[in-house]
């Protein structure tokens, strides 16, 4: 028998070249602050920014309740970190959302808005010189380390 629904996705982790700019006066800024603050939430993101998945593909992979994934994903998805690129349905023909990292990347600036303008040209030149690639790992490495340490 033929499934007339999906049960799966074919959805991929797309990001933009060009970054957003969070300043610490920013209030998005605090909701990102906010939605990272748990090792769950920063889990769950870790794990969207390597492919999608649905509320139960997170829970199954972090080994965790559904409705406990559903709580970090709804913080996610307000901070703007996270969205839903497409919908897939269970064996039972429930329909499941599929999260995945928001397109646009963020970088939160510890600095005021009216450092903005400034922060983004030196970004621009650094980004050029080393690539945007080296960046992101440096990114990533030193956030793990902050995350590994405690």
């Amino acid at each position: 028998m033929t499934r007339l629904l999906p049960t799966r996705t074919d959805a991929s982790v797309q990001r933009t070249d060009d970054p957003s700019v969070l300043c610490i006066d920013d209030e998005s800024a605090r909701d990102v602050f906010e939605a990272l603050a748990s090792e769950t939430a920063y889990d769950v993101f870790t794990l969207l920014t390597e492919e999608p998945a649905t509320p139960a593909t997170v829970a199954d992979r972090l080994d965790m309740s559904v409705q406990n994934v559903h709580y970090h994903l709804e913080k996610l998805e307000a901070a703007e970190l996270i969205e839903v690129t497409d919908t897939c349905y269970s064996e039972k023909g429930r329909e499941m959302n599929v999260y995945v990292v928001s397109e646009d990347p963020m970088l939160v600036f510890l600095g005021t808005s009216n450092d903005r303008a400034s922060l983004k040209h030196a970004f621009k030149s650094f980004s050029s010189f080393v690539g945007p690639t080296a960046i992101l790992l440096t990114i990533g490495e030193l956030a793990s380390r902050l995350f590994d340490d405690g």
